[in-house]
């Protein structure tokens, strides 16, 4: 093959994932915009709802707000929390949760997209829909 057209196709490969990554970068930018409403209007009176009712229940919960994200977490076990925070890794940035419970000595995490819609379009009740099936291993002891 011709050093010309391979040079060619080169220059247009590295071209090509330069216009994604840019693209990337500005979708990831717009998420993280949204995400900070999101997390001001929605995730965190929410949150701070879910765990007056869980302290009242029984369940004693605080919330966290770390830089970027909010975290229900247990008062009875630090490795017992919900976190939410957003994926900027991917093609498409998506609010994920972190799931963190023991079993004994087990720690068991998992991490889930809350929805497959973007930041703007996750509704309060998705959000509490969610959460609330995260909240089942928390709460059936």
């Amino acid at each position: 093959m011709e050093t010309s057209i391979v040079r060619q196709r080169l220059n247009q490969t590295i071209d090509r994932a330069k216009r994604a990554a840019a693209a990337r970068r500005e979708r990831g930018d717009e998420a993280a915009r949204a995400y900070e409403t999101f997390l001001s209007d929605r995730a965190i009176p929410l949150f701070r709802q879910l765990a007056g009712a869980l302290k009242a229940s029984g369940h004693p919960f605080t919330i966290v707000t770390p830089a970027g994200s909010v975290r229900l977490a247990s008062d009875r076990s630090a490795e017992d929390f919900i976190e939410l925070s957003l994926d900027t890794s991917g093609d498409r940035p998506l609010v994920v949760a972190h799931t963190s419970r023991t079993r004994g000595r087990r720690v068991i995490e998992a991490e889930a997209p809350v929805s497959e819609h973007a930041v703007d379009d996750i509704s309060e009740d998705d959000l509490l829909t969610f959460v609330l099936k995260e909240l089942e291993p928390f709460v059936e002891r």
